[in-house]
């Protein structure tokens, strides 16, 4: 294992450090370690290791053809049979935490 002797200096907003330093703190991960992880990341995949996207605008159902609709209530249906994504409690508690 190589001696971790270079610095990295960077400025960060305080809403992005607090949650994200919360969340390394519960996982027992050090900042620097994270940050380490995230480089050789970057070095494995020649690049980002994520797609870096705008969110998609959530669907209007009022706008969208019925085909496409029905598409979407798939994809949430197969999703659901895969274990995927939360439950409804969990979802309104999420909802009632946020505000």
């Amino acid at each position: 294992m190589a001696n971790k002797t270079a610095n990295l200096y960077a400025r960060i907003e305080p809403e992005t450090k607090i949650p994200a330093e919360a969340i390394l703190s519960a996982l027992g991960i050090p900042v620097s370690t994270a940050i380490n992880m995230f480089y050789k990341q970057i070095i494995l995949h020649n690049g980002l290791p994520f797609k870096p996207q705008l969110p998609s605008a959530p669907l209007n159902m009022f706008e969208i053809t019925e085909e496409k609709f029905n598409t979407e209530i798939e994809k949430g249906y197969q999703s659901m049979l895969h274990g995927e994504g939360i439950s409804a409690e969990e979802a309104f508690a999420q909802i009632k935490r946020a505000k």
